[in-house]
């Protein structure tokens, strides 16, 4: 299988987290009210969660969890008490909902410290090539 390399700043670059997106909100299952991807420079996504709660992913810091305040598809979303749940820039989609349940009970990796995995800058780190998996898992 060949490698494919996505041009920064391209439609198909900023559409590529939408992949993953989708993944981890059909994990969530009934969690999950809606999403979206959110705007660039990180590249970033919501979950809104039933009760109020959402879940924000962007590309440097990975997912954090908080009470929903406001956001949309052309602004950042507002988190209130956020709590970043660690495990990396892509955490497994059928863990998020574990991940969630421990941030909501106070127990497990969450943390208020914001994690820097990468810098949206760094375009040729292998972190798109990463985002590929979930782009061809949907082709599939």
């Amino acid at each position: 299988m060949a490698v494919k390399h996505v041009e920064p700043y391209t439609a198909e670059w900023h559409h590529q987290p939408a992949f993953y997106l989708r993944r981890v909100a059909e994990a969530l299952g009934a969690q999950a009210e809606t999403w979206w991807e959110g705007p660039c420079d990180p590249r970033a996504g919501t979950i809104r969660l039933t009760g109020g709660d959402a879940l924000v992913w962007d590309e440097e810091s990975g997912w954090r969890w908080g009470g929903f305040v406001s956001g949309d598809p052309a602004s950042c979303t507002v988190l209130a008490g956020a709590r970043y749940l660690g495990g990396g820039l892509l955490l497994r989609p059928d863990r998020v909902p574990a991940a969630v349940a421990e941030a909501r009970a106070g127990v497990g990796n969450s943390t208020a410290w914001r994690p820097c995995y990468r810098s949206y800058r760094h375009y040729r780190d292998g972190f798109d090539l990463a985002l590929n998996g979930y782009v061809a898992h949907a082709d599939a």
